[in-house]
């Protein structure tokens, strides 16, 4: 081969490189997957495509929420993937979603598809996995500062907790939310008021984070982190003196979900990630974090999780708990807030 044919090859070979990289679709997508997990998605999709190219935005739940909320008239966001189910209705209530029936969407557990897939429209939204409410105790602090092992919500209360516990801010955690929205579920408004006006005494701060009240028990900052199963056990496995709590009276829950937005211009890419996401094997990776998912068969069992943890989650009314999101925190705020981090 001679100089000049190998130069016009290596050109070649470079200009379709080249054209292969600008012709890359570029998709932004809002997400509230814990960070120590968003990268290992990440990874695994692009190498299954290569000719998307990703954006990700990432914030907590009730961040990310107000973000497309606020950009409703002017969406930035082609794809939310890796948000609150909760969150996901109140988009969708707005005209905010795009239906899609994802490839393969019919083999998921009914309950993580939108219902309207039911009455023979294509979903608004699919999920992905749930995750639960739980405590995380610090065994260490606790037998240090003589503050018991909690077994329920209403133990959080006691005298000997006060200044010994962290809760997310509903306002800016779907963790946060999930735990207010449960109590109201659990107990009834009047109920979940009383709780929550008692628990209050005992609470040190709210932060805006959901994992944060976990990891700050870990740390030793707290004795009781109200947080979620998924964070807790990590940390566990990680070696961190923590027990997680699952408390008698139930413990809420919300799945994350995705969905497309409304008036992207990036459909077709858009809708290769929302096929992705609903895979067996986007399930299994879903699975190293949390015991439950949507495909059925692919959850195996995750250490320091009960075997029974599906018994201890409550029947969880989404819509109801969508529907009242505002004005329950609204009144949270008016309430509590002064307790909040500063953002």
């Amino acid at each position: 081969m001679s100089f000049f044919t190998r130069t016009l090859l290596a050109s070649a070979i470079g200009l379709t490189l080249s054209t292969a990289a600008q012709a890359a679709t570029e998709l932004t997508v809002y997400t509230a997957v814990e960070a120590d997990d968003l990268q290992k998605y990440a990874e695994r999709f692009q190498q299954a495509h290569r000719d998307i190219e990703i954006n990700w935005v990432r914030d907590s739940t009730g961040v990310i929420t107000a973000r497309l909320l606020a950009e409703k008239d002017n969406p930035q966001a082609d794809v939310v993937w890796g948000l609150a189910a909760t969150s996901l209705l109140v988009l969708e209530d707005e005209g905010m979603l795009a239906r899609y029936a994802p490839e393969g969407v019919e083999a998921l557990d009914p309950k993580f598809v939108d219902p309207a897939i039911r009455e023979g429209k294509e979903p608004a939204w699919v999920g992905m996995d749930a995750w639960v409410a739980s405590l995380c105790y610090n065994t260490i602090e606790g037998e240090r500062l003589g503050v018991p092992k909690p077994s329920s919500w209403e133990d959080l209360t006691r005298p000997e907790y006060e200044g010994h516990v962290i809760m997310p801010n509903p306002s800016s955690s779907g963790t946060g939310y999930l735990d207010v929205a449960s109590w109201m579920q659990l107990w009834n408004e009047e109920g979940a008021w009383d709780y929550m006006d008692r628990l209050h005494q005992n609470i040190s701060r709210y932060t805006h984070s959901g994992s944060a009240p976990c990891n700050l028990a870990a740390s030793g900052e707290a004795v009781v982190g109200v947080s979620f199963a998924f964070r807790g056990a990590r940390l566990m496995s990680q070696g961190a003196p923590v027990e997680l709590v699952f408390p008698t009276e139930g413990v809420g829950w919300d799945m994350e979900a995705a969905a497309i937005i409304e008036g992207s211009d990036k459909r077709d890419a858009a809708e290769t990630l929302l096929d992705w996401a609903v895979t067996e094997e986007a399930n299994a990776l879903y699975n190293e974090g949390y015991a439950v998912v949507a495909y059925p068969g692919v959850a195996q069992p995750i250490d320091h999780y009960p075997a029974n943890i599906s018994d201890l989650m409550i029947d969880a009314d989404f819509n109801w708990a969508a529907n009242n999101r505002e004005r329950l925190l609204q009144e949270w705020q008016g309430r509590y807030d002064g307790k909040s981090d500063s953002q």
